[in-house]
């Protein structure tokens, strides 16, 4: 149900002063995010959360502000000074353990007794089986390179750091002397604090983006592809995503003329998504995207090992590069209550040159101090765009 207008409820955006920057790219993101959650939900904008007293302590009759974290929101502590007791009280999402934010979840241990952290879930990797690649998840360097030659027996291995975004911090391995470079090259402390993922690699493999969003009763789920771009650096990162979005919850959206590899990759969302909130109680999500490939193992040696594999990359239960078009969709979707599909799109754009569609929404433009010059747009496509 579309929101009523609330201005007596604050949204406020939480965590970009970690960057220490406020005019960085993902500071003057979030701060627009905020200000598009605030429009769809029919609620006020008050900037940032830690730079108000009052919104940090509210008494009486005044609202607890409806928050947007750049982090996905981890414990219960957390979550109660900031006033997070369900779904409606942020866009993002809440955890029990900081582990259970990263790709670390993902894939099970190399065996039972491996090392793990306090809180962690073997049934997860039960549950949800094939919605995932063939992997493995270490605590230690002994557990990686064990785990990365099994993996190995059939085929390239990729190690991805389980903090790392937009394709950063992962590196492909096809020999044993490129396994023990790469974990030469790693923090034994940092596997220990956070872990390591080693997984099958896919050659050229095809990205979808499963998910769902919940602002103000308004529930919407979408399925579409990601693009990839070059930046300042010449490295190949995350581009920007198109999204075919319906109103309602996942069953909506299996019930969309999509092809093949599109329905798998939603089922194997659902499948992730559903395993995750069976295993570690007390989530609490209003903001879920799933990247799932589809694509046939690279380096495969064994019979039968060129099957196409379809499995979740990772999760975001935060802001992520794709928001821009979720919100976009949603604006669409509650300014008419009739509509039940939009098709929105988000790009991100390194360098001087950078073309806005016609009627794109602007979420950053100019020269960060980290990246360098960017562009971040979302906008609305035509709804004959067709389906993933």
């Amino acid at each position: 149900m579309p929101a009523t207008n609330n201005k007596a409820r604050q949204v406020m955006v939480y965590g970009c002063a970690r960057y220490g920057q406020p005019d960085s790219h993902q500071a003057m993101t979030l701060e627009q995010i905020g200000r598009n959650v605030a429009k769809i939900a029919g609620y006020g904008f008050s900037g940032a959360y830690e730079h108000s007293a009052t919104a940090r302590t509210p008494a009486g009759g005044t609202a607890a502000p409806y928050l947007v974290p750049l982090d996905t929101v981890v414990g219960d502590v957390q979550a109660q000074a900031l006033h997070l007791r369900s779904a409606d009280d942020l866009f993002g999402g809440v955890v029990p353990f900081a582990f259970v934010a990263t790709k670390v979840i993902s894939h099970g241990l190399l065996a039972p007794d491996a090392a793990a952290p306090a809180g962690w879930n073997p049934d997860f990797a039960q549950r949800a089986g094939a919605a995932v690649l063939p992997g493995f998840t270490a605590f230690s360097l002994e557990d990686a390179r064990s785990a990365g030659l099994r993996l190995m027996a059939g085929g390239v291995v990729r190690i991805k750091d389980p903090c790392g975004i937009g394709g950063l911090g992962q590196q492909a391995v096809d020999s044993e002397a490129a396994l023990d470079a790469a974990l030469a090259a790693m923090s034994a402390t940092d596997i220990e604090s956070h872990g390591l993922v080693l997984e099958r690699d896919l050659d050229s493999p095809d990205t979808y983006s499963v998910g769902q969003i919940l602002v103000a009763g308004l529930l919407a789920s979408y399925c579409g592809t990601q693009d990839l771009t070059v930046n300042n650096t010449g490295e190949e990162v995350y581009g920007g995503s198109t999204l075919a979005v319906v109103r309602g919850g996942f069953d909506a959206l299996l019930a969309q003329p999509f092809g093949p590899r599109a329905l798998s990759a939603i089922r194997a969302a659902m499948a992730y998504h559903d395993a995750a909130l069976a295993c570690y109680p007390g989530m609490v999500l209003s903001r879920c995207n799933y990247d799932v490939a589809f694509g046939v193992p690279a380096g495969a040696t064994g019979e039968g090992e060129a099957r196409a594999l379809t499995g979740v990359l990772e999760q975001s239960w935060r802001v992520g590069g794709a928001t821009g078009a979720e919100l976009a969709a949603l604006r669409a979707l509650k300014a008419d209550p009739a509509r039940e599909r939009v098709v929105a799109a988000t790009r991100e754009v390194y360098g001087p040159d950078a073309d806005l569609p016609a009627g794109a929404e602007l979420y950053f433009q100019g020269e960060d101090r980290d990246v360098g010059v960017l562009t971040k747009y979302a906008y609305l496509e035509s709804d004959n765009d067709g389906h993933p």
